[in-house]
Parts: C-alpha cells; sequence; structure tokens
C-alpha cells in the first residue's frame, strides 16, 4: 500500500448538533471544536448520551441538523456527502452484527461495495482485503451468522477499507465483542493504521480502548467537550476536569484492554 502523499485531516469548529425542533429540541453537541492531523488517532470519550457518536454521525452526513464548521482536508463540508467524500472518509459501526446484511455473503458485501465506489479487478482486491484484515479464503463466501463476533468486526473493517480511504470513523467498534476479542481488534486496527497511513477518528466509553489506539483523547459530557488530554496525561492520570477524575476512578478494578 502506497501511503506517500496521503492527508486526512479533520477538523470540527463550534459545532452544534441538535434533534428535533421547538419545544422538543435536544441539544446534543454543543460548540466543540478540536481538529486531528492527518495520521492521527483521536478519541472521543465519555459516558452514553455525551454526544460522542453524534459527532461521527454529523461527519458522516447522517445527522443533517447542525451547525458550525466540519472541514476534511482543509475543505469545508456542506449538507450532503458525495462519492468522492465516501471515497476518502469511512465509518465502522459499533455492532458488526447488525452493520452487515444477514443474507448476503462475505464476497457480496465486499464486492458490492467495491463496485459501489467503482473499482475494477474486484476479486482480486477482495482476496487483498480478506487477507489485511486476517480472514483467509474459507470465509469469502460465509454468511454473517456462520462468523464470530471478531470475524463480523473484521469484515466490516475490510468493507470500511475497500476504497482506500484515508480516514476511518470508529464507532464503539470493540463494545459489541467479547473481552478475548477486543485486544485482536484493537492491534489489527493498529496495523491498518500504521500500513496505510490513516487517520482515526475514534468514539468509545472505555478508557483503555481509547488508550491502546489514541493520541490525544476529548472527554464530554453531556453534548460539551469538557478536556482534552494526550494518552499519556490520561495514562498519569492528569486530568483536570472532575468528570474526567470520575471516568478514571470507575475504569480501576475494571480493564478489558490493558493500556
Amino acid at each position: 500500500m502506497n501511503t506517500t502523499d496521503r492527508s486526512g485531516s479533520i477538523a470540527i469548529e463550534q459545532l452544534d448538533v441538535w434533534f428535533g425542533q421547538g419545544v422538543d429540541r435536544v441539544d446534543a453537541v454543543r460548540d466543540a471544536s478540536f481538529d486531528v492531523a492527518s495520521g492521527e488517532s483521536f478519541g472521543l470519550v465519555g459516558e452514553s448520551g455525551s454526544g460522542k457518536s453524534t459527532i461521527l454521525r454529523a461527519l458522516s452526513g447522517l445527522v443533517p441538523t447542525w451547525q458550525g464548521n466540519m472541514l476534511i482536508d482543509g475543505k469545508e463540508l456542506g449538507r450532503t456527502r458525495d462519492r468522492a467524500f465516501h471515497d476518502r472518509v469511512q465509518m465502522v459501526f459499533q455492532d458488526p452484527y447488525a452493520s452487515l446484511h444477514p443474507r448476503h455473503s462475505v464476497d457480496h458485501v465486499l464486492t458490492e461495495t467495491l463496485y459501489l465506489h467503482g473499482l475494477t479487478d474486484r476479486d482480486t482486491r477482495v482476496r487483498r482485503l480478506l487477507d489485511d484484515v486476517g480472514l483467509d479464503a474459507r470465509f469469502r463466501f460465509r454468511y454473517p451468522h456462520q462468523l464470530s463476533g471478531g470475524q463480523r468486526q473484521r469484515v466490516a473493517i475490510a468493507r470500511a477499507l475497500a476504497s482506500d480511504p484515508a480516514i476511518v470513523l470508529l464507532d464503539e467498534p470493540t463494545s459489541a465483542l467479547d473481552v478475548s476479542v477486543q485486544a485482536e481488534i484493537l492491534n489489527l486496527l493498529t496495523d491498518l493504521k500504521n500500513a496505510r497511513g490513516l487517520t482515526y477518528l475514534m468514539v468509545s466509553h472505555d478508557l483503555a480502548v481509547v488508550g491502546h489506539l489514541c493520541e490525544r483523547v476529548a472527554v464530554m459530557e453531556q453534548g460539551v467537550i469538557v478536556e482534552m488530554l494526550t494518552v499519556s496525561q490520561l495514562r498519569s492520570r492528569q486530568a483536570q476536569h472532575a468528570y474526567t477524575q470520575r471516568l478514571l476512578d470507575s475504569s480501576i478494578g475494571y480493564k478489558r484492554v490493558e493500556i
């Protein structure tokens, strides 16, 4: 994989995201700002409902009710996402079973994705994608119900890589997996990032998972970024905000992936 001259920066500026209108309006994200350099792994952490996944969905075009600025490689995003965007930015969802069509084989999933991105030589590309995520030819014509949770997530990652994106959005990519499999997927994501020069924006409620993969972290509480830390600061418990300190305290004694 040629990783030279690849870009993949993200900038979020004063982002507000809401659901509903009038008295029913819920402000899910308020005045969020951060940037992710090309080739960096950046984490958004917080409890359920903190707004972290909403930022990913707004960035990917799944939530239209937002204001502020979102930029990819310095180019401001509008309300819709074209194929050029999806060629460069892909997403891996939390539940690998729900994100794969139960009646489509692995081959169908990957071949259709390659077709939608206008890519040729699909047979060779499918074999290469499976090899990249650690699945051999035996898995090519299996269906999701014939795969373990970790294998399904490897297929979902392969699908995200099909267009050779520069940026991958990771929405709790290991939370639906068995403890024993989580480290395998995180190590795979690390290897793929290094091999392909990828930029990661990752959401997780698990500080240990974020610490395993990311270099910097933004902590969210009730839709607001309350603190930004390097992973080194996180590991050495240098958090200043009380909410971050509570997250660190709650993680002690229950770490699914050692950091």
